[in-house]
């Protein structure tokens, strides 16, 4: 369970489907995914964002890229949920909407 502030994050693959994750971790990989992920399709794999995210996360916040796999997915499941990316499939790839 997150300690301290909370933001509540989507997932486009349950619909419906809410939950709250610590917001300093959210805030931080959903400014870096959107800093590095193109405007156009086809995008970006998503093996391909975590070396790109890794050197703009805060290492306090995620100390030697620990836990970033997580949180790529769940801001990337929030962000489609919301509209703010689109994926192409085979494979899958992300670009800003």
């Amino acid at each position: 369970m997150a300690k301290g502030p909370t933001v509540e994050v989507e997932n486009v693959v349950t619909p419906g489907s809410r939950r709250r994750v610590d917001a300093g971790k959210y805030n931080a990989m959903k400014a870096a995914m959107l800093a590095v992920l193109p405007n156009d399709a086809p995008g970006m794999t998503v093996a391909s964002i975590r070396p790109a995210v890794l050197p703009r996360l805060p290492q306090d916040l995620f100390p030697g890229g620990d836990k970033a796999g997580w949180w790529i997915k769940c801001v990337q499941l929030d962000l489609e949920a919301k509209g703010v990316l689109k994926r192409v499939e085979k494979p899958v790839r992300l670009y800003r909407a």
